[in-house]
């Protein structure tokens, strides 16, 4: 959703994180396949279904097969 890890940390320690529901402050929290994060970003609520990882850092493409929006179609 950010491309730079810093920035990703930002928003987690601002508190913009939810992980299943819970209010997540420390960047280096473990997210598990099957998470649902929250994720308040530009004065939108995405929430995203982790299903897998990847080995290597790759594009926004790449990254799209590794998770479910649980809001598409609903904007």
């Amino acid at each position: 959703m950010v491309k730079a890890r810093t920035s990703a940390a930002a928003l987690v320690e601002a508190g913009h994180l939810r992980i299943n529901g819970v209010r997540e402050r420390a960047p280096g929290h473990a997210v598990k396949a099957g998470d649902v994060l929250t994720i308040g970003l530009d004065r939108t609520v995405r929430v995203l279904k982790v299903l897998g990882f990847s080995e290597r850092r790759g594009d926004a493409s790449a990254a799209r097969v590794l998770y479910d929006d649980l809001q598409d179609g609903q904007e």
